[in-house]
């Protein structure tokens, strides 16, 4: 069965720009029944989306633009700090742009792409984070990309960054972070001093940090293991150095609700 123009536009982040639905073989008329039928939607005169598009490629798809930095790193499933605005690139020439409710970037990003191509690299989405947010929440979403295998190391030190924030975090980002919370506790100590060993495992169970020889973090406190100082919990013969320095409960740090 030949999919249908809705299928094809979910298989592409739910956006299309009109020609290259044609190229695809969804020409004109296809469009305008899909459209009738509310099986997708059509955004300006030459944009198409899935009902269920992402409203941060609907809204870029609205100003001819593409869905970039904090809002297409949400997208792809990458940890993200809150926000408020869509974050949308649109090309430097673009004007007339009714901007409520988006932040628009119009930096060239490292991977040319096509006006019409409506998603971002990963590593265009990293660039745009890097010279948009605060310098921890920029490192925080490239060690989500690592960790999450969206990029990976080799890459990132190939590219020609043509930023200064960018090329130091493509040095010094890692895939240790479990979450952007890790990567903030990591940066704060760092800023006085301390430096924590990440993801070590003392006695079958991950702690998110370990300070010095005793101090055990965790961030989240989801996996918090159960070091309870008894007999089972005592370090067996040929556990490692870690483990065996350690018989107290980790410390578990929980962001504040509020």
């Amino acid at each position: 069965m030949e999919p249908t123009l809705a299928d094809w536009l979910t298989q592409r982040g739910g956006v299309a720009h009109t020609s290259t639905a044609a190229a695809a073989g969804f020409g004109p008329r296809v469009i305008s029944a899909a459209v009738a039928t509310r099986e997708v939607e059509r955004i300006r005169r030459s944009w198409i989306v899935t009902p269920d598009c992402p409203s941060s490629r609907k809204r870029a798809a609205s100003v001819g633009g593409r869905a970039t930095c904090v809002s297409a790193a949400q997208n792809i499933g990458l940890w993200t700090p809150t926000r408020e605005d869509d974050h949308v690139w649109v090309p430097r020439s673009a004007s007339r742009l009714d901007e409520t409710g988006m932040r628009l970037h119009r930096a060239t990003a490292p991977v040319p792409m096509v006006r019409t191509d409506p998603l971002e690299p990963t590593v265009n989405v990293l660039f745009h984070v890097a010279r948009c947010l605060p310098p921890v929440d920029g490192l925080a979403v490239w060690e989500s990309a690592l960790r999450t295998k969206r990029v990976d190391a080799d890459t990132l030190a190939a590219v020609a960054w043509r930023s200064v924030r960018a090329s130091r975090f493509s040095r010094v980002a890692t895939f240790l972070s479990d979450s952007g919370l890790e990567t903030h506790f990591r940066e704060l100590m760092l800023t006085i001093g301390v430096r924590p060993r990440q993801q070590v495992w003392i006695d079958g169970h991950p702690v998110d940090a370990l300070i010095g020889e005793r101090l055990a973090i965790q961030i989240d406190g989801f996996r918090l293991p159960q070091f309870t100082g008894g007999p089972a919990s005592r370090p067996s013969p040929g556990c490692s150095a870690d483990s065996a320095r350690l018989h107290r409960p980790p410390i578990r740090l929980r962001p504040d609700p509020v």
